[in-house]
């Protein structure tokens, strides 16, 4: 027995609408920030790509345990046949788990990969306490 499948016929339509899609992107649809986020003994490393963007480009906050992130990716006028690249501006809030020093925090960025160290505070970090005996 043999099938025959046929396409649907608006997956073509869809389609170009895709494609339209990303030649005029919505200005006000915002670009997604990826992190990855590990932790340490004494801070949190933040990791994020941020091609094509400089220190002065972005705008770092940190308040208690919230880091916020926030940038813009300049756009060009040229027409796409296809775009992957981000594009727009961006906003991206963190909580993480313990309280941070916001006085120590660093930021760099090599190769288009923003790397932020999070300090923990220090009522955040682990205490060892000894144990006498009597």
């Amino acid at each position: 027995m043999t099938y025959f499948l046929a396409p649907t016929p608006y997956r073509m339509a869809r389609r170009f609408a895709r494609m339209a899609e990303c030649e005029q992107p919505d200005p006000s649809r915002r670009y997604t920030l990826s992190v990855d986020i590990r932790e340490q003994d004494d801070a949190y490393v933040l990791n994020a790509l941020v091609p094509g963007l400089k220190a002065d480009d972005l705008n770092i906050q940190v308040l208690e345990d919230v880091v916020t992130i926030e940038g813009e990716f300049k756009g060009d006028e040229n027409e796409y046949l296809m775009r992957e690249l981000p594009h727009g501006s961006f906003r991206r809030t963190l909580r993480l788990p313990a309280a941070l020093d916001a006085s120590k925090a660093q930021a760099k960025i090599t190769d288009g990969v923003l790397t932020l160290t999070l300090p923990k505070a220090e009522s955040a970090r682990p205490k060892n306490i000894k144990v006498t005996v009597k």
